[in-house]
């Protein structure tokens, strides 16, 4: 099985003799070593992934998000638009960026544009932050003298692709948030609150009725068991998102599987077909050919079944197939989709067509995102209610039986 790519931090000295440094993917240390001499680069020091080279760096505690990348890309684009110069672009930006690790980012890009590389040269320098998709829009912009303007596309598709996305993650972190909630609460019950209706049943001396019994062998186990709970919790949690990482056929499972998914699956084709389009109407749009635009965009989507259905039209569009005939080829492409595809290519406007298709879906996601929002907060309700209630009712129900014997026995 071929080993995962990981990010590495390396410094050495170029073909000119500067000092650089930089980060980049790699299976091993000395594969990357020797992938950095093919570049032209004289290795001084490679660090490897892991917490402790991210603590000997400073990088602990701090990250680059998608939204922080969107954003440098508006700024940029905007100075550009305003006639600034590229490395004074740079400079102005980095000054008002507050994220320091974005801000050595920008720097870096800034040092790598005045030592005379291009700006696509210096974004691929850092892959973990710009992907193929970014820096191949870049290079077209350079090539073309038209920079301002795919700046701009590329600043547009970042913050739609940010919002989209954001969308999505709030419609799966609400009820996850709340289920959370109803588990800490569950348990603050049964090691707090149960014990002392215990107590109080204990001194009658009754046998308690079966839910009550239940409830109350759950407290004491949780009471007894508690650190080895939250540190089984823990680990297994850390264990399983590490594995997950590192295990490429789970996350192909995974992927596959959240697609067939009642409600979320649905959901989830729709956010891939809104990328998808949104990405290649961009690109497309740009003036990068057809079957490089698809090379960009393959990972795109974020899901493993249009991944392998790109591969596929890219082999088919490569040799001649027109795109729509290769989309119904897939068989992961709606037919409206298709046929709008059809007819951009056969008039001349597939950026347009591509365009519209990717703003419906992405209506569509918007939409979908609400609806089951709604939905879901009376469930989510109803199983909170049902959590506490059970519990309430397990503890007044001695209380009532109690009551009756009393009243029975006058």
């Amino acid at each position: 099985m071929a080993r995962a790519n990981r990010i590495f931090v390396w410094e050495g000295i170029d073909r000119t003799g500067k000092k650089t440094s930089g980060e980049i993917t790699g299976t091993s240390l000395n594969l990357t070593r020797i992938r950095l001499r093919r570049q032209g680069i004289h290795p001084t020091r490679v660090t490897g992934p892991g917490w402790i080279s991210g603590f000997a760096s400073g990088r602990l505690g701090e990250r680059i998000s998608s939204a922080d990348i969107a954003l440098f890309t508006r700024q940029v684009a905007t100075m550009i638009k305003a006639g600034v110069p590229l490395v004074q672009s740079f400079e102005i930006v980095a000054t008002g960026t507050e994220n320091q690790k974005m801000k050595r980012v920008i720097q870096k890009l800034k040092d790598e544009v005045a030592s005379g590389h291009s700006f696509a040269y210096a974004v691929r320098r850092q892959p973990k932050y710009f992907d193929d998709l970014f820096c191949c829009l870049i290079d077209v912009g350079e090539q073309a003298g038209t920079l301002d303007t795919l700046l701009g596309q590329l600043a547009r598709y970042r913050e739609m692709a940010e919002a989209l996305r954001a969308k999505f993650k709030s419609a799966l972190s609400y009820p996850a948030t709340v289920l959370v909630v109803a588990s800490l609460v569950s348990a603050i019950l049964l090691v707090k609150v149960v014990p002392q209706f215990e107590q109080i049943f204990a001194g009658f001396g009754a046998e308690l009725p079966a839910l009550t019994q239940v409830v109350v062998k759950m407290s004491d186990f949780m009471q007894a068991w508690w650190i080895e709970i939250i540190a089984t919790a823990t680990l297994g949690w850390f264990l399983g998102k590490a594995i997950y990482q590192n295990s490429r056929f789970l996350q192909k499972s995974q992927e596959r599987l959240a697609l067939r998914l009642p409600i979320i699956g649905k959901l989830l084709n729709r956010f891939c077909l809104a990328r998808f389009a949104r990405t290649l109407a961009t690109t497309f749009a740009a003036g990068v050919p057809l079957v490089d635009a698809l090379r960009s965009i393959a990972g795109a989507t974020g899901n493993i079944v249009y991944y392998q259905a790109i591969q596929l039209m890219i082999d088919d569009v490569s040799s001649g197939i027109p795109l729509n005939t290769s989309m119904k080829s897939a068989r992961v492409f709606p037919p409206m989709m298709i046929q709008m595809v059809a007819v951009g290519e056969e008039s001349g406007t597939l950026d347009e067509m591509l365009d519209r298709v990717a703003t419906y879906y992405e209506d569509l996601v918007e939409n979908s995102v609400a609806r089951l929002t709604s939905l879901m907060e009376p469930m989510i309700v109803l199983i909170l209610g049902l959590v506490v209630g059970v519990l309430l009712i397990s503890m007044y129900l001695p209380v009532f039986s109690m009551g009756q014997a009393i009243s029975g026995g006058y």
